[in-house]
């Protein structure tokens, strides 16, 4: 039987919190082990999320347990009663959780139904910590780190971590790395700016880290593949090949627009309003499912807990420095980006959501040629999708990229 998670949450460290491997959930040794590979993979995810869900946060003294019981008999330690359990997959096997006190028994419960609705990874994710350029960075990684790299890079207000959908789909043997951008996620940092060449040069930092020597297989999506557009074009020597997911940069600035830009950061920057929370997590799910859907009610449930943490009083709040809704000091150069992109030599795959405007959009305010400047790149249209593909179809665009990678010389995974 796995030990209590929390014993007091209010002096939980990060190490009580730790993720619990498949030999931790075992009822008499380690040669018992679960077998189950989407229970292990559900465990760890809400063990990481325990610091900020609403089991540490609103009941008191509570305990996750994951046994795999013989019988009926469900025998809590000393001082715990058996609030709720619910069988999770083969045999006898129970999640159950434990509380002190009696009345938390309805929150425990509705944790259990939240549990019990939430999408279970195939391949379980681990975290990285690096320090990269004064921040610590958080990088989710999936796989075996002798397999060929994958890159993964999210867009505005995403987090590395929900590219799992997509990781879950992926048929290839591949080793899959997504960094949380600095001030989002769990990439935790405070700023008074972000300014963008800071991104490309976090992630000239992150590929010395992960492929020192060899060029990497770039996938980019939005705001990530931004980043990684310019990035390919101002080092190409390091880029293998590059999938942009709906990232078509911006319209190009008006220089005589640049004095009331200007203002504007300055005025805005002397009180940076922090970012709306919400009531809870079910709530920050329903918008997700609002903005995508095309994405099921598990994946958002999944998503909201990546991309918020709750607060004291029970709201949760979304992993984001709010310094992130000042506009950029600089305008942006549209010329300049094209001058990147026209660098490129890897070969690039341009992805769009069918239902998405942002190419639409693009075009307005583009040549009519200048989005597939990317070194006569491929294009695909993703059925069914908005600009959320990776939570829409994550299926449809993993076998898009695997064609495409694998396609390339030398890259078969």
């Amino acid at each position: 039987v796995m030990t209590a998670l929390f014993e007091n949450p209010a002096k939980a460290s990060v190490e009580d919190t730790r993720p619990v491997t498949a030999s931790a959930l075992s009822t008499s040794s380690a040669t018992r082990s679960m077998r189950m590979t989407s229970l292990t993979n559900r465990i760890n995810e809400m063990a990481r999320m325990l610091n900020t869900s609403a089991i540490s946060k609103v009941i008191n003294r509570v305990g996750l347990y994951c046994e795999e019981f013989l019988n009926e008999n469900v025998q809590p330690a000393a001082g715990f009663h058996v609030a709720a359990k619910r069988p999770l997959g083969r045999r006898q096997q129970v999640l159950v959780i434990y509380t002190r006190q009696p009345r938390h028994y309805p929150k425990a419960r509705s944790q259990l139904t939240i549990l019990d609705e939430m999408y279970a990874p195939g391949i379980e994710r681990r975290s990285a910590r690096h320090r990269i350029r004064g921040v610590d960075y958080h990088v989710s990684e999936w796989g075996d780190a002798e397999r060929p790299l994958l890159v993964l890079l999210h867009g505005f207000l995403d987090t590395g971590s929900s590219f799992q959908f997509l990781v879950d789909e992926l048929a290839g043997g591949w080793f899959v790395i997504a960094p949380d951008w600095r001030g989002f996620g769990e990439s935790k940092c405070s700023r008074e700016s972000y300014w963008f060449p800071d991104y490309i040069a976090d992630l000239d930092a992150l590929l010395g880290i992960y492929s020192p020597n060899d060029p990497v297989r770039l996938v980019g999506h939005s705001m990530g593949a931004n980043v990684a557009g310019l990035y390919a074009g101002i080092m190409p020597e390091r880029v293998a090949a590059f999938v942009n997911i709906e990232g078509f940069g911006l319209p190009e600035s008006d220089p005589q627009n640049a004095p009331a830009h200007y203002r504007r950061w300055i005025t805005e920057s002397r009180d940076v309003k922090p970012y709306a929370p919400y009531r809870n997590f079910e709530d920050l799910a329903a918008r997700i499912g609002k903005r995508s859907p095309g994405m099921s009610p598990d994946k958002a449930q999944f998503v909201a807990r990546l991309w918020a943490a709750q607060l004291d009083d029970g709201k949760v709040a979304l992993r984001a420095d709010p310094a992130h809704r000042l506009p950029n000091a600089v305008q942006y150069r549209r010329a300049e980006a094209k001058a990147c992109w026209e660098k490129i030599t890897a070969p690039v795959l341009v992805v769009k959501g069918a239902d998405s405007d942002f190419y639409s959009r693009a075009r307005e305010h583009a040549g009519p040629d200048e989005i597939h400047s990317f070194a006569a790149a491929e294009s695909v249209d993703i059925p069914d999708a908005g600009h959320m593909v990776h939570f829409e179809q994550p299926a449809a665009l993993a076998a898009a990229i695997e064609a495409f990678l694998i396609g390339q010389d030398g890259f078969v995974s």
